[in-house]
């Protein structure tokens, strides 16, 4: 039952990183939402229009083992219409629901690259969200600070692919932290960040 205990943590990262990420959707003010990120082609808008769709994926993919080819382009595209926190705040609890029914991080999910356990979409989705998070703060204002929990566990994740992130060409190559950066720090700067 040693998965079962890496489960609920997992589940409870995610629940957080969630949380986190809600609580700067709604702080973004109204004349924001065209503000600049740190992401430099996405606007605040783009930005949680990405995480939106990133979320709306999840209860294809984990609760009806959909596969992405399947469920093609009907998350492409503005998926936020005129009231994005409270379109990102239905697809955030979808999400969250998908991932803790019972049984879901047992299964495999077929994603872009080819089947996956849920445990590591899960990681990834967890990782997508932390920095994000930090992205939109820069971005409206906002507190920058991640919660430690969250911050540890992103640099676990990455860690062992943090090279290959830049190759993508969805990410920015690694920059150099301070020889006196924190944790949250040295995460930004792997992937790209320049906190």
């Amino acid at each position: 039952m040693a998965h079962r205990g890496r489960h609920e943590t997992l589940l409870a990262r995610h629940a957080e990183a969630l949380d986190v990420f809600t609580d700067r959707v709604h702080r973004v003010a109204a004349d924001q939402w065209e503000a600049a990120t740190p992401c430099t082609e996405w606007t605040v808008r783009d930005l949680v229009n990405h995480l939106t769709a990133e979320q709306l994926w999840v209860p294809a993919l984990v609760r009806d083992g959909t596969s992405v080819a399947a469920v093609g382009t009907a998350f492409d595209g503005d998926v936020l219409g005129p009231h994005p926190a409270a379109v990102w705040d239905g697809a955030a609890e979808a999400a969250r629901a998908a991932f803790a029914a019972p049984g879901a991080l047992d299964r495999t999910v077929q994603l872009s690259y080819g089947p996956s356990p849920a445990t590591h979409y899960l990681g990834q989705m967890i990782t997508d969200l932390v920095v994000h998070a930090w992205d939109l703060a820069r971005g409206i204002g906002a507190d920058e600070r991640l919660p430690d929990p969250l911050v540890d566990f992103a640099v676990r994740e990455v860690s062992p692919y943090a090279a290959d992130l830049a190759k993508s060409g969805l990410f920015a190559e690694p920059v150099q932290p301070p020889p006196d950066a924190d944790v949250q720090t040295k995460l930004l700067c792997l992937m790209g960040r320049r906190p």
